[in-house]
């Protein structure tokens, strides 16, 4: 039987802990789980693709489930490009609200377009984790909020550092 691999694509500028409830459920439906950070984005990060492979790498360290792979990759270019060179055809995609799902269907539309092959699944964010976005855990850290609740203590520190410097 061949193994089923996964590609969980985002900027990650930082990851949260919404991020990490999608990839502990993506690592239900898949044996091998790529988190994909995008280093074309539009989004203007402000983290480098360094350091947001970086802080992804901490938050999945403890993760990996025994019979599961977990890693993280940066990709550049098409993601349907990238997910076919994994030799996956799937796609992960995390939703936090209803406002989300037209965003993503047009997305997963246009990726079906360009390879018919490739699929994307949607996972629902728990309600614990539906009301965290990047770009919010951003502005709170900006304005010296505490993030803790949000993401990793690693992240924190790191968000902290950026803000405070």
């Amino acid at each position: 039987m061949s193994k089923k691999i996964g590609v969980y694509p985002g900027t990650f500028d930082p990851i949260t802990i919404g991020h990490e409830d999608i990839i502990l459920k993506a690592l239900d439906v898949v044996d091998e789980l790529i988190i994909a950070v995008a280093k074309d984005v539009t989004k203007n990060p402000i983290f480098s693709l360094e350091e947001r492979l970086d802080m992804v790498n901490s938050s999945i360290k403890n993760m990996n489930k025994s019979d599961k792979e977990i890693k993280a990759m940066s990709f550049t270019g098409l993601l349907v490009d990238f997910v076919k060179a994994q030799n996956s055809s799937l796609i992960i995609r995390g939703l936090r609200a209803v406002s989300d799902f037209e965003y993503e269907f047009q997305l997963s539309a246009m990726n079906a377009k360009l390879n018919d092959r490739i699929q994307t699944i949607f996972l629902p964010a728990t309600e614990k984790t539906q009301f965290i976005a990047s770009r919010m855990v951003k502005e709170v850290a900006k304005l010296h909020g505490d993030v803790s609740g949000f993401v990793s203590p690693y992240v924190e520190k790191k968000l902290r550092l950026y803000y405070n410097s």
